[in-house]
């Protein structure tokens, strides 16, 4: 990990200077720094460098890595990876935000799991972010919403879906998610991040939410174009840790 607290202090420059072009304070934007693969010695050595954020695609990595670093005051993990139905008593367990809630069924499910754990009645509720295909690729999961603006039923889709997380207990609905196409032109890139940026607003006017939903969108090869499109949490590995430990 030679090197790591450079590379960090590079990706905090980089999202300073993004922010400023768009007229934005850096503070606003959660850095979550994925360590997936990574061993949890690594992610020690990251909060040392003054990381608090962690992201993990898969949550049984996220459960093995958290009690680790259970003495280490100030970590907010995050579950950033679609989540399988046998596995959300994990992410209710060990989770404090999703980033991938692509399904209701998922939705009910935590918030069983929730109330089952004790969460739900001691107040530690889960932050949830929508996952929504806004690309219209068929490799990606989420709620479609290529043509939410033109086509009511995708509309309506995600709206009904809103709604019931919000009425859900033990969860909390923290804003959207989004990915875009890879290896796509900047043009095609910032496309995605704005609409989606629209589809939040929206949302929210949709449900009259008194807080701006915000945004999870943006990885290491685009996370400044999401931030100069709203982005509020930025999911970046490779920029700080190098290429992806291999298990």
């Amino acid at each position: 990990m030679t090197g790591m607290s450079e590379r960090y202090t590079a990706v905090l420059n980089r999202i300073h200077d993004a922010a400023t072009r768009a007229g934005r304070q850096p503070n606003d934007i959660t850095l979550v720094a994925v360590t997936k693969t990574w061993p949890a010695e690594t992610v020690l050595a990251a909060y040392e460098a003054g990381m608090r954020h962690f992201g993990e695609n898969r949550v049984e990595e996220l459960a093995e890595k958290r009690p680790y670093l259970q003495n280490q005051r100030g970590i907010t993990w995050h579950a950033i990876g679609t989540l399988q139905s046998r596995k959300t008593s994990l992410a209710a367990d060990h989770a404090d935000v999703f980033h991938a809630l692509d399904r209701l069924k998922i939705a009910h499910r935590l918030s069983r799991d929730l109330a089952a754990n004790g969460r739900v009645a001691d107040g530690r509720w889960l932050a949830v972010f929508l996952e929504v295909n806004v690309s219209g690729e068929a490799s990606k999961s989420g709620f479609p919403c290529v043509h939410w603006d033109t086509n009511a039923t995708q509309a309506a889709a995600l709206r009904t879906a809103a709604q019931q997380v919000t009425q859900l207990p033990g969860l909390t609905l923290a804003g959207l998610m989004t990915m875009a196409p890879w290896d796509a032109d900047p043009v095609t890139i910032r496309t995605v991040f704005h609409r989606t940026r629209q589809l939040a607003g929206w949302l929210q006017a949709e449900l009259a939410l008194t807080q701006p939903l915000q945004l999870s969108m943006g990885m290491t090869d685009d996370f400044e174009i999401a931030i100069e499109e709203g982005a509020t949490h930025v999911r970046v590995g490779r920029a700080i840790f190098g290429e992806r430990h291999q298990v």
